[in-house]
């Protein structure tokens, strides 16, 4: 299983919280790549409630990990 920022993007508008079976439906409802629907299927079902896509990628880069000064625009 890998994540891009690209790949995880897609599931930024899911339902969260959402299980793992509600996150492939999502994503295969809403024409997510193939990729993105592998990674879901890889992660271990243990009946578990995701809050956010951090919590199935601890990585996923937040806005403070980007150098973007908002309160200049």
């Amino acid at each position: 299983m890998y994540w891009t920022l690209e790949l995880a993007t897609n599931l930024e508008d899911a339902p969260w919280p959402a299980t793992k079976d509600e996150l492939i439906d999502y994503a295969v409802r809403s024409g997510a790549p193939m990729e993105v629907i592998e990674n879901l299927q890889e992660i271990e079902d243990d009946g578990e409630v995701y809050d956010t896509i951090e919590d199935i990628w601890p990585d996923y880069p937040s806005k403070d990990d980007f150098f973007f000064d908002e309160d200049e625009y």
